[in-house]
């Protein structure tokens, strides 16, 4: 590589010679007799290395070396006087010249004052593209980054501890981290001075971050030791990772798991989920199809209240547990008079729902008659009272339910097909408990803490064999049946463990034998469960522990 000179001189001859023996040497020279024609040169060219005389006429080699000082130019300065002095070196090697030549310049110091500049410039050129990079590095993580010094006074911050930690870079350099005013829920300081003292990397998860101006945030704080070159620390490096979005995150799934009283996490429930957010606030008629059990209702709820007037009224009706005439008489009221028992007006469930949302369940058992009215109420939001002719007019959603195929009950003749389509502008299909089993251990434990605060219980959860017995049962009844299972338990349960022995019959498995806490097997897997523990696995089994020898001495058990 050709290095490329500049020699400053008010002396044409000297900087003839001194060129002549830098170009002998491979360097390529440039020249210049004045300050202003030195100027020019060094705003169009990147020299690696300049002699200046400190004496030039009108200026100095000292106004050079502060403009290439100024312009940041990684070039080093050699100063050439006619006049040596201490004092005259001091000040120039003060002023950041790289070393100093006597007049007259003889050629070998003048080469080897050329070499050692170009081998400094070589040094912090690749020092200066290191530190450009790690600063290039540095400002572009996206975590605030905190270096200190032994003292804790800060050496550098980066881009993104303005953001985070609201710290600029040019204001926090030099001051003491602790007086920055960081106000965490655990001191970065403490944290820090820790991981120096113990020189190992220390972390504090999620923890939350006030600012004085913004909404607070959610970060990891972590404390790391920046060694020197002997067994000691020079320092050390906070790192504060903003998961305020992750923490949203993990916090509304975790919530997503109970949406409004509905607990799954399962594919199929999930889904369930975001339709009902999709139609919280769209005023349409919605089906819900499934089986008994299966949480119809809590769906229909969660429609209403999820939505944007959730203080509106929601009446529900169960269209299989009335006759006809009364299912009438509910859904749209009726006149004085109207039929006997009739001794004054009443106001129907559709009227009183104006503004809100009826919820019918069980819809498919209605009478071809009712069906009839349901329809027009759908299509005109209109109907009569039972005995009067005046026409009402109501704003109303409706979410029926039903546990039937509607599909087949059209086909079979007992449900009008016009209505049945009308009814499914939307369904949301809710699954068998059966078909989303992952469930089960979830509403499980959600059960238990719903009891324990019912019953004033400190019940822990299921036994490992109740649990496999939950999960092999097809649960027929769905949630609703898994419920009533989990409060049986907690009616038996004598402790804080639910055990096979205080299910309910139709849960426990089919071979009822197997489940006897009597037996010889149950005994056994007891004791290996507790690593032969007595009186854990006669806790498990329900007995007390003279019991429990009794049992084993019946069965000829022993760890031998």
């Amino acid at each position: 590589m050709s290095y490329h000179l500049l020699i400053v001189d008010d002396e044409a001859n000297i900087c003839f010679t001194l060129g002549k023996f830098l170009k002998n040497e491979g360097y390529q020279v440039s020249t210049a007799e004045t300050y202003e024609s030195a100027l020019k040169l060094i705003e169009r060219h990147a020299f690696d290395l300049i002699f200046a005389d400190i004496l030039l006429k009108g200026r100095t080699g000292i106004d050079i070396l502060r403009l290439v000082d100024q312009q940041k130019r990684n070039c080093p300065v050699i100063m050439i006087t006619g006049v040596p002095t201490i004092e005259t070196a001091a000040e120039a090697v003060r002023l950041g010249a790289f070393d100093y030549l006597a007049k007259p310049v003889l050629q070998d110091d003048l080469l080897k004052a050329a070499r050692a500049a170009i081998k400094y410039k070589i040094l912090m050129d690749e020092k200066n593209a290191y530190k450009a990079n790690i600063e290039a590095i540095f400002s572009s993580v996206r975590d605030a980054l905190i270096s200190v010094d032994q003292d804790f006074t800060i050496i550098e911050t980066n881009r993104a501890a303005r953001q985070i930690c609201g710290i600029s870079g040019s204001e926090a350099k030099g001051k003491f981290l602790a007086k920055l005013g960081l106000s965490c829920e655990i001191n970065c300081l403490d944290l820090l001075k820790k991981a120096v003292a113990a020189g190992k990397t220390m972390e504090a998860r999620q923890i939350r971050c006030k600012r004085p101006q913004g909404e607070d945030l959610v970060v990891t704080l972590t404390a790391s030791p920046l060694p020197d070159s002997g067994s000691g620390n020079k320092g050390g490096l906070l790192t504060v990772r903003d998961e305020t979005r992750l923490f949203a995150l993990e916090r509304d799934m975790k919530h997503r798991h109970a949406y409004h009283n509905i607990i799954g996490k399962d594919e199929r429930i999930q889904q369930i989920f975001s339709l009902i957010d999709s139609l919280v606030d769209v005023k349409t008629t919605v089906l819900i199809t499934g089986e008994s059990g299966t949480g119809k209702e809590l769906v229909a709820e969660a429609l209403h209240f999820k939505g944007k007037s959730p203080d509106a009224p929601l009446v529900k009706v169960n269209c299989a547990g009335l006759s006809e005439n009364l299912l009438e008489s509910e859904l749209f009221g009726h006149a004085k008079g109207a039929f006997s028992g009739a001794v004054s007006d009443r106001v129907g469930r559709f009227e009183n729902a104006h503004g809100g949302t009826i919820f019918l369940d069980e819809v498919g058992e209605m009478s071809p008659r009712m069906q009839l009215r349901l329809l027009r109420v759908l299509q005109e939001q209109e109907f009569e009272k039972v005995g009067d002719s005046k026409t009402i007019r109501v704003d109303v959603r409706v979410i029926a339910a039903t546990n039937l195929d509607l599909a087949q009950e059209v086909q079979a003749g007992r449900f009008r097909k016009d209505l049945y389509y009308r009814l499914k502008v939307v369904e949301l299909k809710l699954p068998s408990l059966e078909h989303r089993r992952g469930d089960i251990p979830l509403l499980s434990n959600h059960f238990i803490t719903l009891f324990n605060k019912q019953f004033d219980r400190q019940v822990k959860g299921l036994s490992r064999n109740a649990m496999a017995a939950f999960m092999k049962h097809p649960w027929p009844g769905n949630v609703r049946e898994l419920k009533h299972a989990i409060e049986h338990g907690f009616i038996l349960c004598p402790d804080n463990l639910i055990r096979l022995p205080h299910l309910p019959a139709e849960v426990l498995p089919e071979n009822k034998a197997l489940l006897d806490p009597s037996t010889k097997t149950f005994i056994l897997n007891a004791l290996e469960r507790h690593k032969w523990n007595i009186t854990k696995a006669a806790k498990e089994l329900g007995m007390s522990r003279q019991k429990f020898y009794r049992k084993m001495k019946l069965h000829d058990i022993s760890r031998a």
